[in-house]
């Protein structure tokens, strides 16, 4: 994904002749710039549907605005985490992904996960990591630990950024202190609420969108990243280096899901399908630079893909995925980050 956010409304359509075509449109409300253009464009040329992409900064955002009702979208593309809440919480629709031509492409490890046991809501779209970056021309350290992170030196205090929403920020300040998701036990979250208000003074900017942009400008040396928007940082010149700290990193996965109240369900799930076709995954990833869950997928991957440090984890660093937490637990991280931003 880039998982970078604040992209305005963009409306893309083709007119292509000589076609048997669907019909309509299809709202896509997705993280920004996560949605590979040459993607649409193949999709609009193949199925004749009009596709009309909208972002998001952060799952949070995604979930509230599912929860105040009809949104007019028909994709949403949360978390796996937050999958599970929005189907608690009866915000999606079944679909039958399980039942989709192209879903025995999807790979056996990421069938039937946890969060959609029967794989009746989501479709699989891009999977990845949370930790932090930094400048290696500019900052003397390894990345080998979180205390880097949440403990900045003198070299890196002023010039730090952090993601603005909690969900991340505060699993990676669990795995630092060696404490379990989604904790309900105050003085556990009290040590997280300590933890990031004694990193704040060193904190330059609490925000999730234009994290390359301050790598490159130097206003940061430092910064929570996600792993293929790091790699894009990268890419772009800037000498950004992937931490993969000793305590773990924190996964995620995203996926292709119907929020109850779609006006072009059919369309959805044409879109759901086309996805998990290996080319298709392919172009999405090679747009993202983030791993995708479908089955030969790799013969059209870039090859700079398979050999990303970014997107290769070492073996001796865990990689903990984020949990749907109670309504107890994130009463307490709600109020921890309310505290951290005050």
């Amino acid at each position: 994904m880039m998982r970078q956010f604040g992209a305005p409304l963009l409306a893309i359509t083709l007119s292509v002749s000589g076609t048997a075509f669907a019909e309509g449109d299809l709202y896509i409300y997705n993280w920004s710039d996560y949605t590979a253009p040459d993607l649409v464009e193949k999709f609009e040329a193949e199925t004749g549907i009009n596709v009309i992409i909208d972002s998001y900064d952060s799952n949070e955002t995604a979930l509230a605005k599912l929860q105040s009702g009809a949104t007019g979208y028909d994709i949403v593309v949360p978390s796996q985490h937050f999958v599970e809440i929005m189907i608690k919480e009866g915000l999606l629709q079944k679909v039958a992904v399980h039942q989709m031509e192209n879903f025995g492409n999807v790979d056996p490890r990421w069938t039937y996960p946890s969060w959609d046991p029967d794989q009746e809501y989501s479709a699989p779209w891009n999977w990845g990591s949370a930790s932090f970056s930094y400048r290696a021309d500019l900052y003397s350290g390894s990345g080998a630990s979180l205390s880097e992170f949440f403990e900045p030196s003198e070299e890196v205090c002023g010039r730090l950024g952090v993601f603005e929403a909690p969900d991340e920020v505060i699993n990676m300040a669990n795995l630092y202190l060696g404490l379990p998701y989604c904790s309900e036990d105050p003085a556990e979250m009290t040590r997280v609420q300590e933890l990031l208000v004694n990193q704040k003074p060193c904190v330059t900017a609490y925000s999730s969108e234009g994290l390359n942009d301050r790598l490159a400008n130097e206003d940061v040396i430092m910064s929570a990243h996600w792993n293929g928007y790091s790699k894009k940082g990268r890419e772009a010149g800037a000498d950004i280096v992937y931490a993969y700290p000793e305590e773990g990193i924190v996964g995620w996965y995203d996926s292709v899901v119907v929020p109850v109240g779609a006006s072009n369900i059919d369309n959805a799930k044409i879109f759901m399908n086309f996805m998990m076709d290996p080319e298709n995954a392919a172009i999405q990833s090679n747009f993202s630079h983030y791993a995708n869950a479908i089955m030969g997928s790799e013969a059209y991957l870039d090859e700079s893909l398979s050999t990303a440090a970014e997107l290769n984890v070492p073996a001796d660093v865990p990689v903990i995925f984020g949990e749907a937490c109670s309504p107890a637990a994130q009463k307490l991280i709600d109020r921890v980050w309310t505290k951290v931003l005050q």
